[in-house]
């Protein structure tokens, strides 16, 4: 896609206007998450290529695609922990640099060592270094406020608990409140639904829509095509490319479904969208 110009400034006025973004008119000034033009390769071999997308700011967004598809690299490339071949990005219309502390992250748990010798409760409070500060003891104001967090995720009671103890679900449980400590504004999540049992999951879920409620975005790497149209309102479907994005009820289609998936498509999407399809009627 070829950038478009803003116009041109005038005495008085900044190079940019409110209403138009600095990537061009064809994105949304007001965008939570604005990717112009973004390409990300391994070893010269590309795993996403000219990802061009908003998202819009308050939207329960999910991200969609089969295995390798580039969906991880996607927010990661957004937060800049893998580096990227060409494009720009803006978190609510500035540099990931300058709007870092407006993000909040929850990676993949496999990616995490579980056995690191800390409490639940220490996991939490590290979400508050920011306002804190390295290498800097953390108050009793900033523990209370993790203990809230624990509390949002129903894991109170074991804040005191080696997150080596914990289960599966209780980990993902965990590593959510510390993103919700920081009150962030953007919320990028690696796929906190996988293998957690369906209290977390409900648990989760209820939390996600809590934070839209409060005016926040949420960007989700997901794989279950049966509860995209429950839980999302927006969509972003992807196979190294961008194969469609937006309302969820609008894209969330058979025929999008076919191009992200191609010949992975399963029988259980078709039986999802089946199962949409007469809850409408």
């Amino acid at each position: 896609m070829s950038e478009s110009k803003a116009p041109a400034a005038t005495s008085g006025q900044a190079a940019t206007s409110a209403n138009v973004s600095p990537l061009g008119s064809e994105h949304l000034p007001d965008a939570a998450l604005s990717i112009h033009d973004m390409t990300v390769a391994y070893h010269r071999k590309p795993v996403l290529w000219d990802v061009d997308i908003d998202v819009p700011a308050g939207k329960l967004c999910g991200i969609i695609g089969p295995n390798g598809a580039g969906k991880s690299t996607l927010i990661k490339a957004v937060m800049n922990l893998v580096p990227r071949v060409s494009g720009k990005v803006l978190i609510f219309g500035k540099p990931y640099e300058q709007n870092r502390h407006r993000v909040g992250y929850v990676p993949q748990r496999e990616s995490v060592d579980w056995d690191f010798p800390v409490s639940a409760l220490d996991v939490v409070c590290m979400g508050c270094y920011g306002r804190i500060g390295w290498l800097k003891p953390v108050s009793q104001k900033y523990r209370k406020l993790a203990m809230e967090a624990l509390e949002r995720v129903g894991l109170a009671d074991l804040a005191k608990r080696q997150i080596s103890q914990l289960s599966g679900g209780q980990q993902q449980r965990t590593f959510l409140a510390r993103a919700l400590v920081q009150n962030a504004d953007l919320y990028l999540m690696d796929e906190p639904f996988a293998a957690v049992d369906a209290a977390t999951e409900r648990a989760i879920v209820e939390v996600l829509r809590e934070l839209r409620a409060n005016g926040k975005t949420v960007l989700v790497v997901h794989h279950d095509l049966q509860t995209v149209q429950e839980y999302f309102d927006h969509v972003i479907m992807i196979n190294m490319r961008i194969v469609a994005h937006g309302a969820t009820e609008q894209v969330f289609t058979p025929e999008n479904l076919q191009k992200t998936y191609g010949g992975k498509l399963t029988l259980l999407a078709e039986a999802a969208h089946a199962l949409a399809a007469g809850k409408r009627k």
